[in-house]
């Protein structure tokens, strides 16, 4: 495959995975829709067209929406409700969303309407593919959404060429990006606004995408913590494998894997064994808390699966033993994304936590055995120690935003909606809450790096030397202090790059 070319993911009719939604999310992919996909849009949407044909009353088709459900529309008044809904819902405010977020819930919404259930028109939904695929992302405020519409308004109105879009890095019209890439604005049917806005495409492709990154976080988590576990002479019973056993929960399992492996042949450690009865929580636990926080990540993860093969739209189709019916239903109240999203919040800035006081302990020569804060010559060099403080408020910033957001309620649309899940917000501040700590972990690796040269001549261990080695390719060792912010970003920049990470992922795939 040339370099140039993406890989191609065909969006089936059961759904897509995460995984599939994270790579076309960051752009490593494109989309085509299988033909199982094709056939269940059409479905569909002759389900929709004959239960129009039939002058039932339902929501959203024949009737206005939320408070305005008992308000009675014409042919043409049920069609003009699809521009109408998305201009009115279109009230965002705020920065605008990051690309890949946007993306994410674009993704997540050609996924939803695909099922079939929604009867939308396929036009939208080709044109939401062609926007991907020519690289057209519709500018969506970050702010306004309690748990749907808002988000997906925005995105919509791209579709009509009303609002903006970024293309090839510059702002223009939505309407001179759809040009720009040939392309043309989508006419709009019955039902198709509110098949653009409703469900919980917003929660679904942001944990989607939180949950992919959060992966990828745990794991250098686990490598930071090794490298400052190896600088501190930590004392290795305490990720015994045959200990460990005792304790059989799978994350607990795969973070002692991961440390023995990274740290298998150091003599750093070899020679620190016995030096004390026992290290201090922060060391010694790595295992239960890592591994707890690799837990609730797998819940969560069968969580987003689970959506990602739901129907979730307000009224939906169904044809099965009762004929053909459609029902208004509250499947598109957010309420399990919002519960997965708020505890993927609490295990990440748990590792968050963790490594700022394993940190804070490379500094302190009370409890690390090293040199003051990481620096040879102390007083006209402060060294590490404002890092730590950096550390410890991105640890407590992250406290504030793990307060559970499905704790909050909010009346809206006229008491209609009296119970919102405020599932998308969960799923922004966990996204906040992964930034924040893959900066604490930038930091820990910065200063564990650090702390490892005051341990040479010694053999570092088979994972960790590899690590060292790498970073030292971009970040050289400190002697005395200097402008330490740009070497605090080009770490995080380490942790983030995907090259770095598969090289990592070489050195865990031997671990026992």
């Amino acid at each position: 495959m040339p370099a140039t070319q993406k890989p191609m993911i065909a969006l089936e009719q059961p759904g897509l995975t995460y995984g599939q939604l994270d790579l076309l999310a960051r752009g490593k992919a494109s989309l085509r829709l299988a033909a199982s996909a094709e056939t269940a849009l059409a479905k569909g949407r002759r389900h929709i067209d004959e239960i129009r044909a039939s002058g039932k009353r339902i929501y959203g088709i024949t009737t206005g929406l939320g408070a305005l459900s008992d308000v009675l529309l014409s042919g043409e008044e049920q069609t003009a409700l699809s521009r109408n809904m998305l201009l009115s819902h279109a009230c965002g405010m705020g920065d605008p969303l990051p690309h890949a977020q946007v993306r994410a819930i674009m993704i997540a919404l050609v996924n939803d309407l695909c099922r079939g259930h929604s009867g939308v028109s396929p036009a939208p939904v080709h044109g939401l593919v062609a926007c991907l695929n020519a690289g057209i992302t519709p500018v969506v405020p970050s702010q306004g959404s309690v748990g749907y519409l808002v988000h997906e308004a925005h995105i919509g109105l791209c579709l009509i060429g009303v609002g903006e879009a970024e293309l090839a890095g510059k702002r223009v019209t939505a309407a001179e990006a759809l040009k720009a890439s040939g392309l043309m604005p989508v006419a709009l049917g019955a039902k198709d606004g509110l098949c653009l806005t409703n469900g919980t495409r917003s929660p679904t492709g942001l944990t989607a995408l939180a949950l992919a990154e959060a992966e990828r976080l745990a794991r250098w988590a686990d490598a930071t913590a090794a490298m400052s576990f190896e600088a501190l002479g930590g004392q290795t019973d305490a990720i015994d494998p045959e200990l460990l056993a005792l304790k059989p929960y799978p994350g607990l399992i795969q973070v002692g894997i991961n440390l023995r492996c990274l740290l298998a042949g150091s003599e750093i450690l070899a020679r620190s064994q016995g030096l004390r009865t026992q290290d201090a929580l922060s060391l010694r636990s790595i295992p239960q808390i890592h591994g707890a926080s690799l837990d609730q990540l797998a819940h969560v993860a069968r969580q987003v699966e689970t959506e990602l093969r739901s129907a979730s739209d307000n009224p939906l189709v169904i044809e099965g033993k009762g004929g053909l019916r459609i029902l208004s239903n509250a499947h598109p109240h957010g309420q399990s994304l919002a519960f997965a999203a708020d505890l993927m919040s609490l295990a990440v800035a748990e590792l968050g936590s963790a490594a700022e006081r394993r940190l804070d302990r490379l500094i302190n020569p009370l409890v690390s055995g090293l040199p003051p804060f990481l620096v040879r010559k102390g007083g006209v060099n402060s060294g590490m120690m404002i890092a730590q403080y950096a550390a410890a408020s991105l640890a407590s910033e992250n406290r504030i935003l793990g307060r559970p957001a499905i704790l909050d309620h909010a009346v809206t649309s006229g008491l209609q909606e009296d119970d919102v899940s405020f599932a998308t917000p969960a799923a922004q501040k966990s996204l906040k809450i992964i930034d924040n700590v893959y900066r604490i972990l930038a930091i820990e690796l910065l200063l564990a790096a650090q702390a490892l040269e005051f341990h040479r001549p010694a053999r570092f261990g088979q994972g960790t030397g590899r690590l060292h080695a790498r970073l030292r390719q971009r970040i050289p060792a400190f002697d005395e202090d200097r402008f330490l912010s740009p070497d605090l970003a080009a770490a995080e920049a380490f942790l983030r790059d995907e090259s770095e990470l598969a090289e990592l992922d070489q050195a865990l795939a031997g671990g026992t």
